[in-house]
């Protein structure tokens, strides 16, 4: 091999790994999504509250009260969504006597800028709300969607005054979601995939072993149900199975017959059944 193709060869893949950072930092920017309506466009009255993460930044949300000593329900929204995309479950549930603490994740919604957006930094903002709430007599329940619902668990597993978790359309391995963005950007995953998971790892601090949900779910120590919708086109219903099968009996799984990843245009029936889950596994 001459000299003049091996330096080609270097420069081109030198490149490619520059271009494949750039492929991943833009991926950590998720998009902000307006906030297009609030509790009162679904005639619920609301406190605007906020509170800091534990780097200092400013996390908005809104409390929606039920009666005194009902179950609080802590809301964390998907990637690149906001507290607003979850109003129609959250009035159903208000509808059936729960309080409702409803979070916008850093970068996200009204909440402040950060300088990337991680499933880790999600579990980190419902962990600062807890924080925020402090101790409380009402029963505390995470619920979220998508990579909240990841977060949801991830948090549960390291907090002790959770009540119950409720993980919706979840992935269950972060390494699975990688390979399936890397593959729709016809990016081979040996080596090119293998190296951009390992740099992903480096800069969210965490080894996507250590918080994928089939890891976490194991460490939660309170009633999950975990919901998945069977014509889900962006995360496989495969992976609520594969997170159910390693809580050790303390996850319900529910699929949804004809639900996508975002969920119903009718949120009546999933209300219910959410609520009928949390009464039983309360004794509320």
């Amino acid at each position: 091999m001459s000299l003049g193709v091996a330096m080609t060869g270097l420069a081109g893949g030198v490149a490619l790994v520059a271009g494949l950072r750039w492929v991943v930092w833009r991926g950590f920017r998720a998009p902000r999504m307006a906030v297009d309506a609030t509790p009162a466009t679904h005639g619920l009255a609301f406190d605007d509250v906020s509170f800091a993460t534990a780097n200092g930044k400013t996390l908005s949300g809104w409390m929606v009260p039920a009666a005194p000593g009902a179950p609080l329900v802590v809301m964390m929204h998907g990637w690149g969504a906001n507290a607003a995309t979850l109003l129609p479950l959250a009035a159903q549930l208000h509808s059936h006597g729960f309080s409702l603490l409803l979070l916008d994740a850093r970068s996200h919604g009204r909440s402040e800028e950060d300088t990337f957006s991680s499933m880790p930094r999600f579990a980190e903002d419902i962990e600062a709300a807890l924080s925020w709430l402090g101790p409380r007599r009402e029963k505390i329940v995470l619920l979220g969607h998508s990579v909240g619902g990841a977060a949801a668990i991830l948090a549960a597993s390291r907090q002790n005054g959770v009540a119950a978790v409720v993980s919706l359309s979840a992935f269950d391995h972060p390494e699975r979601v990688m390979r399936t963005y890397l593959d729709r950007a016809h990016i081979p995953f040996r080596p090119f995939g293998w190296l951009v998971c390992r740099y992903v790892e480096r800069i969210i601090g965490h080894r996507f072993d250590a918080i994928a949900p089939v890891a976490t779910i194991g460490h939660v120590r309170c009633p999950v149900l975990i919901g998945h919708g069977t014509d889900d086109s962006m995360v496989s219903p495969d992976a609520a199975q594969a997170i159910a099968a390693r809580s050790e009996g303390r996850a319900e799984l529910v699929l949804l017959d004809g639900i996508g990843h975002e969920g119903p245009e009718d949120y009546t029936a999933l209300g219910q059944l959410l609520a009928d889950f949390l009464r039983r596994v309360l004794s509320v």
